[in-house]
């Protein structure tokens, strides 16, 4: 489980996209599992969920997971849409309502079933906590953990330092397009002498900044 940290502009979501191929780079390379990053076939392991998710207006919240599993190879699994809702506390009617009536928090539960519901063993999440409100927090939390201990392969960006210690086996921190840190949570703390990820986190960017 990864998360990558840092302020806005620092280039997560930019390296997602690298990753994903939806933008190119100027130099070196990325692997998926040894697949080069630009060949469709390395996403065929992973999920995405992107930060500020988009689906057609024009389809229900079923038929846009429906499309979803359908693209991802999954048979359709009624049972297991309606359980993954539950677990998300999205309510049974939204199967049927159209996506452009769903708020912002509603989108955001609507593309992390679809991502759940495709059984890939990557999941690529550019801040899924997103208009999230606190219950719904505790409830994502609980799922990344439960795939965690399922053995998938999380990959995240996160705003919350305080997630990315309570989920995550490594972090990286990315400050002006580079990396300033990568390691275990702990291992920033004892290298910042702090006790607090936060305060953490902010000494280890203001240092590489007084380096530049």
């Amino acid at each position: 489980t990864l998360a990558l940290a840092g302020e806005n502009g620092a280039g997560k979501t930019t390296l997602l996209k690298c990753m994903l191929d939806f933008c190119a780079f100027d130099s070196g390379k990325i692997e998926i599992n040894g697949v080069p990053s630009t060949r469709p076939a390395a996403r065929s392991c992973l999920t995405f969920l992107p930060e500020r998710l988009t689906p057609p207006w024009y389809l229900t919240g079923r038929e846009f997971v429906r499309a979803i599993m359908a693209i991802s190879g999954e048979s359709w699994d009624e049972h297991a849409l309606v359980s993954t809702f539950v677990d998300l506390d999205l309510a049974h009617s939204c199967l049927d309502k159209p996506v452009r009536t769903f708020s912002k928090g509603m989108t955001q539960k609507l593309g992390l079933s679809a991502c759940l519901l495709s059984k890939k063993s990557l999941f690529v999440l550019d801040e899924p906590m997103s208009g999230l409100d606190p219950s719904a927090r505790v409830r994502v939390k609980n799922l990344l953990r439960r795939l965690k201990n399922e053995g998938k392969s999380l990959m995240f960006t996160s705003h919350s330092l305080a997630d990315i210690d309570e989920i995550c086996d490594h972090m990286v921190v990315l400050h002006r397009g580079s990396v300033a840190f990568f390691g275990e949570p702990g291992e920033l703390l004892d290298q910042q002498g702090e006790n607090s990820l936060e305060r953490a986190f902010l000494k280890c960017i203001e240092s590489n900044s007084y380096g530049r």
